[in-house]
């Protein structure tokens, strides 16, 4: 449970930090123990708490991200002490993640405004996309869907890989959709990403892509429950799924075929859900792709393989 802190206990304690602590370096040290203290978890861009007080470090006192060793030695002034101290406090307090303190996240080498409207971009997907999904796709795709889109991450870098493909980002949810849009507008992408309010397929009658990637929501009723505070500020309609997390990919595979090209690829993050996602579906060919940089529950599908064995499953 995180201790609550009076006012004037605040006060007195931060006079106290103020007076004791001068650099750069003190203050992540102070932050790294207190994160510690007060057990915060850590997966939202970073996994370790030395980490996520340099992000925060770095965002109360507009320096550039990454945690340049350069800065650490440099004395702070009283007035950057208190907007340090009010920034970790507010995530010792409130638990929540770095990202929405900031208002922003970093998704495959690219830069994207967030906050509470949509998940933290974390999606292994990052890793195929930078990759160009080789060699998984039997061509250059040139129509790309992102569904379930949130603050349109996963479209964007597709976007970027993909230079002459157009790209949707749909999502049932208006308030991410807005974040979509601010995302589209930052990376100046108007003309090749458009963002559609759309429950599954409803609001893309007739479209067919050549590629849908998703990280749709996955997460089972325990798991979610049992899940640390820092998720709980994250939308539940992003992330819980019914009671084995599978209530939102068992619509995807009854549908996605009508919404591919021939060829198309249907590539989806069902995270720890998968042994279920297999369990429903035995009849599937699910291809599981491997990850370098860490993660699970990654599949591929051919539109030949869904039809038949989506449907029975289905019914």
């Amino acid at each position: 449970m995180v201790q609550q802190l009076s006012v004037q206990e605040l006060s007195v304690q931060q006079s106290d930090i103020i007076t004791s602590l001068e650099t750069v370096r003190d203050f992540q040290r102070w932050a790294v123990s207190r994160f510690r203290e007060h057990g915060l978890y850590f997966g939202h861009g970073t996994d370790n708490p030395w980490d996520e007080a340099g992000i925060l470090l770095m965002h109360a006192l507009h320096l550039p991200a990454g945690g340049d060793p350069r800065f650490l030695d440099a004395k702070l002034t009283v007035q950057e002490k208190r907007a340090v101290l009010a920034l970790l406090e507010k995530r010792i307090q409130s638990r929540l993640p770095a990202p929405y303190l900031t208002g922003e996240a970093w998704f495959a080498g690219l830069p994207f405004s967030i906050d509470e409207r949509v998940l933290i971009p974390r999606s292994p997907l990052a890793e195929l996309i930078e990759k160009y999904f080789e060699p998984w796709l039997p061509q250059v795709p040139q129509s790309i869907l992102d569904l379930c889109t949130g603050s349109g991450c996963i479209g964007i870098a597709c976007a970027y890989a993909f230079e002459d493909a157009q790209v949707v980002l749909s999502d049932i949810s208006p308030d991410a959709l807005e974040v979509a849009r601010l995302n589209i507008e930052r990376h100046e992408l108007a003309e090749q990403v458009r963002a559609v309010e759309s429950d599954l397929f409803s609001g893309l009658a007739g479209e067919r892509f050549d590629l849908i990637v998703s990280n749709p929501p996955y997460v089972d009723e325990r798991d979610y429950r049992e899940m640390p505070a820092e998720y709980h500020h994250e939308p539940a309609l992003a992330l819980a799924s019914g009671h084995d997390g599978l209530d939102f990919t068992r619509r995807l595979l009854h549908e996605a075929a009508d919404h591919l090209t021939d060829n198309g690829i249907l590539i989806v993050e069902v995270g720890n859900s998968w042994v279920a996602l297999e369990e429903a579906f035995p009849e599937l060919p699910f291809t599981w792709l491997e990850l370098e940089r860490g993660g699970h529950g990654v599949f591929l599908l051919h539109r030949d393989d869904l039809p038949v064995q989506a449907q029975s499953a289905v019914n």
